[in-house]
């Protein structure tokens, strides 16, 4: 029994339920990647340590709400999808990320991870597919890509690169032959909306023969700019 007047002791830390700051869950259809098209539970993660002068999530840099870990496996598997997206933000900002993707995955479920390359992606679960996005110099954050990344990417993983205009496909184009991105895996470029025309990318694309995939945002045709889509 405590004393007269002493504070009550709160529960040890290593006690309670790993929780993760949320920003939001949604349904929607996945706009990227190789997963394109398949309805899609989003579950995007609070706070990022980049800020890229294109960002159309600037709203997940902070706020959000402190879930736990089983509650947010268990309102994914209440929308009945099979593919669930794990994003931000940067996810992996937050350390417990590592246990809900492992959660994830023991549930069956088709999982994937977009992350921006700039923290490290090893400890990552196998069985996600990492969509590691590369940041070319427009983003004003290249000099942030951890490329020892690149050694822990396997065949189902891809690699995105979101371009703004001719120095950043030039970029990707030196970064392709240097590092030998599409031997790799599934390499993916994509013009930012509203800054690079999509047809000017797929000319450079087709007139430089490069092993890439074209992708443009799916969800932004659907939906425009409107959050939780």
């Amino acid at each position: 029994m405590s004393e007269p007047g002493s504070q009550p002791v709160s529960a040890p830390a290593a006690s309670r339920p790993p929780r993760l700051r949320i920003t939001e869950i949604f349904h929607s259809i996945q706009g990227e990647a190789d997963a394109v098209g398949w309805p899609t539970v989003f579950v995007r993660l609070t706070g990022c340590p980049l800020r890229c002068v294109w960002c159309d999530t600037e709203y997940a840099f902070h706020g959000g709400d402190w879930r736990d870990i089983d509650d947010i496996v268990d309102e994914v598997i209440g929308y009945g999808a099979h593919h669930v997206c794990v994003s931000g933000g940067e996810p992996l900002a937050q350390k417990r990320c590592l246990l809900l993707l492992e959660k994830l995955c023991d549930q069956g479920l088709e999982v994937s991870l977009e992350t921006s390359g700039a923290l490290d992606v090893a400890e990552v679960d196998k069985r996600v597919r990492k969509v590691l996005d590369l940041k070319a110099p427009d983003s004003g954050e290249s000099g942030r890509n951890l490329w020892s990344n690149l050694e822990h990417l396997t065949a189902h993983d891809q690699i995105k690169m979101v371009l703004a205009g001719r120095e950043d496909f030039d970029w990707a184009c030196r970064m392709l032959a240097e590092h030998e991105l599409s031997s790799r895996c599934q390499v993916l470029l994509s013009p930012v909306h509203g800054k690079l025309a999509p047809r000017q990318l797929a000319e450079w694309i087709l007139e430089q023969r490069l092993p890439v995939r074209m992708q443009m945002q799916l969800h932004k045709l659907l939906w425009g700019d409107v959050p939780g889509h």
